[in-house]
């Protein structure tokens, strides 16, 4: 027999010949007991650059083809297996001399738990890959490479990547408004670069990284679904500092079982300690963070798991969507937390809160790029305002023009164009960021200020308000030395519109999500302020229904 073995032949043999491992390379034993088969370590630790490294052992094209006739649930993805088996020269990728290499059972684990990456399909000959898997493990790590499973493992590595990583088609993403761009991956590259061992980069999933982290709470919240969750009934109307009541040991239990609490769960005075754990409570909620356990605060408490899981998987499905990571400056505004997030990097600076649309004038979720930084802004009155709004009190009061700072420049469509002069008083505040969009959004200055100490910040027509309009300026003209904070101001306040043109435009993501982790590793839940998420939740649910495998 030649150094190099070639399967070929016919489907009615194929699978009985069991490929002889004579003259394969290793990639080391260590790699075989590391772990034992059934280990749940995480791939991405375990995954990059452990493939086996043989040459010798191959798979005929022929055999390939034949694969997919036999199994053609997995046909959809036969041209990246035809592509990734060609960047090898067709070598087998997860057998070496020592037998089936760890990362083919840490795959394995993925697959059969693939209800904990927050999608309910299964993938297909689920049962057969298992027994294959099982089979292997018993004969343990001298087994002889079986090419039926060396395909079968590629196969669901692409079902499982386009399932678990890609997500819905994009006709989802319409029906729920979504306009950001969806991330495009090759996930044959993906699977070369993590047999490649190409660096630490390789060992992250192409998701995300959001995604990941409410991985990890999905299964937090599954175990709490298993707990009774009886509903606390207050017996006052809110709850204060020093006050005792049987409630506040209910309520210290529950915030201990959601890791909030970790003091005594049994006292019945509302003490510091406690008021430490609703602050951090309220603060994960987006409640007023004052320490008072109130209305709002016992609704939120008494939200059942199951739904606080249905949230973590509407949100992992949009984290399937976005880029997976950005290395420029960019701006992120999450429109149901109300606050901008300012990147450098892709490593959080700093944020601060935002007023968006009303439920009636929603804010689109979108991107673009910021180019532009306006100081002392006219405001063009959009016509819908004019007409709604203006002209209403322009037949109330004759002097309305003038007491809002505005102006008739001309007329369009049988309605005056009007635009409201610049000045402390005009609806844009002092300084507005325009990225070009045919959606007329913009992130931009106000002078309502109270509005930006308001828990819910939904009241604009679609725009977004900046509470922090001075500091955005100077992160964005930052890397021109000529603006200084003290000229940023002073053309803030000039009263004379400039525009000036950024350098280098910066991404900006008008984003919609209801569960997230923060910096500090807490999981976070905000009101579904646009009714978003019952849809999508219902989309999830008729998934289950679909074949895994679908061509996206």
């Amino acid at each position: 027999m030649s150094a190099t073995t070639r399967v070929t032949g016919g489907l009615s043999f194929l699978f009985a010949i069991i490929l002889l491992c004579s003259g394969c390379g290793s990639a080391g034993k260590d790699k075989h007991t590391a772990s034992r088969p059934d280990s749940t370590a995480a791939w991405d630790k375990s995954i990059p650059g452990s493939f086996s490294t043989q040459t010798e052992l191959h798979i005929d094209s022929v055999a390939v083809d034949s694969f997919f006739r036999a199994y053609p649930a997995f046909a959809p993805y036969a041209g990246d297996v035809h592509r990734f088996y060609r960047g090898r020269d067709y070598a087998c990728a997860w057998f070496d001399r020592q037998g089936l290499i760890e990362q083919a059972y840490n795959l394995a684990n993925r697959i059969r738990n693939i209800q904990d990456e927050g999608v309910a399909q299964t993938l297909p000959y689920a049962g057969l890959f298992d027994t294959l898997i099982d089979a292997v493990r018993m004969q343990g790590d001298k087994s002889r490479p079986d090419l039926r499973l060396e395909l079968l493992l590629t196969s669901e590595y692409f079902a499982f990547a386009h399932t678990v990583w890609q997500g819905m088609d994009d006709s989802a993403t319409v029906a729920v408004q979504w306009f950001l761009p969806r991330k495009k991956v090759s996930y044959q590259s993906y699977l070369d670069s993590l047999l490649r061992g190409n660096g630490a980069a390789a060992s992250e999933e192409p998701v995300y990284r959001q995604y990941g982290l409410l991985r990890a709470f999905l299964k937090q919240y599954r175990a709490l679904s298993a707990l009774p969750w009886p509903a606390l009934t207050a017996d006052k109307k809110s709850y204060r500092p020093g006050d005792v009541s049987p409630v506040i040991a209910a309520i210290s239990k529950r915030l201990y079982l959601l890791g909030d609490y970790a003091g005594d769960t049994t006292a019945e005075q509302y003490g510091d300690t406690l008021v430490a754990a609703v602050k951090e409570f309220q603060r994960r909620h987006g409640l007023a963070e004052d320490g008072v356990m109130g209305a709002g605060f016992m609704g939120e408490l008494n939200v059942p798991p199951a739904d606080r899981i249905t949230r973590i998987l509407v949100n992992m499905e949009r984290s399937r969507w976005v880029p997976v990571r950005v290395t420029t400056d960019y701006l992120v505004v999450n429109i149901p937390e109300f606050r901008l997030h300012v990147y450098r990097d892709d490593s959080l600076v700093w944020s601060c809160n935002v007023v968006v649309g009303q439920q009636m004038h929603k804010t689109v979720v979108f991107n673009g790029d910021v180019k532009y930084v306006v100081f002392s802004p006219y405001w063009n009155v959009p016509p819908s305002i004019v007409r709604n709004e203006v002209l209403p009190g322009m037949r109330r009061n004759k002097s309305y023009l003038a007491r809002h700072n505005m102006e008739i420049t001309g007329n369009s469509g049988g309605l005056p164009v009007i635009r409201q002069r610049p000045g402390p008083s005009n609806s844009l505040g002092l300084v507005k960021f325009l990225f070009p969009n045919s959606y007329n959004i913009y992130l931009h200055d106000s002078p309502a200020k109270s509005l930006f100490g308001e828990t819910s910040r939904a009241f604009s027509h679609g725009c977004i308000r900046v509470s922090e309009p001075e500091r955005l300026a100077g992160f964005l003209l930052r890397k021109d030395s000529t603006w200084t904070p003290e000229k940023i101001r002073a053309a803030m306040d000039a009263g004379k519109e400039q525009y000036m043109t950024l350098k280098e435009p910066v991404p900006v993501f008008i984003a919609y999500f209801t569960a997230f982790v923060d910096s500090r590793g807490k999981i976070n839940f905000r009101k579904d302020i646009y009714s978003r998420d019952g849809r999508m939740a219902e989309m999830l649910l008729a998934e289950t229904d679909k074949p895994a495998l679908t061509a996206r």
